[in-house]
């Protein structure tokens, strides 16, 4: 059976709040679906939602990652400078980003063309697991294969948050860990710019 490879170029933000909710950001100006974001929330309680903004989107994500309830919703993202702001059908969404530090600095001389080869995330497994939870590549599901290069990374500094109108209080860890995919998050709240490529069966 022939493989399928889904390159999504763009940028993944990760924080907690002090409700335990924590909230995943994937912000893809460039994939095959054309450019569009999605949310992974997981609650204190470790309920797994996914709100993305077409059912392509949603069936591509939940069939790579794992989630307790699938939503189809507008999901728009407005960047501001440091600021981000972001709408997903019943979360609303802010947080703020610092400069880059020099993990971040070094990351960006990262070429793109080899950041989307597997031997890249290969060769990024052995540091990235010095952060617990953290790898660079793996599988969630039987049949689909992931790897991410990161090309950036800005530490998140502020964040505020409401879901279906309850407040979520201010930022925190992501902690504990989110359990969609084969990794977590860092549990410090981080912008991380990257390419994420997916291996899938092919259709047909």
């Amino acid at each position: 059976m022939g493989r399928e490879r889904l390159v999504f170029d763009g940028w993944i933000a990760a924080l907690g709040t002090a409700s335990g909710t924590r909230v995943v950001l994937g912000h893809w100006p460039d994939s095959p679906f054309g450019p569009f974001s999605d949310v992974m929330l997981e609650d204190a309680g470790g309920r797994r939602t996914l709100l993305a903004p077409t059912a392509p989107t949603a069936a591509c994500i939940a069939g790579v990652y794992r989630f307790d309830e699938v939503r189809t919703a507008p999901v728009g993202v407005r960047v501001d400078g440091a600021r981000w702001e972001v709408a997903a059908g019943p979360l609303d969404l802010w947080f703020s980003v610092g400069r880059r530090g020099p993990l971040g600095l070094a990351l960006r001389a990262v070429p793109r063309p080899l950041a989307r080869r597997p031997a890249w995330a290969a060769l990024a497994a052995g540091p990235a697991r010095l952060l617990p939870g953290v790898r660079t590549r793996g599988s969630a599901r039987p049949g689909h294969r992931q790897w991410y290069a990161a090309c950036d990374l800005r530490r998140i500094t502020g964040a505020g948050a409401a879901l279906d109108g309850a407040d979520l209080g201010p930022l925190r860890p992501v902690l504990p860990p989110v359990r969609f995919g084969f990794g977590s998050a860092p549990a410090t709240p981080a912008l991380v710019r990257v390419v994420s490529t997916i291996e899938t069966p092919a259709s047909g």
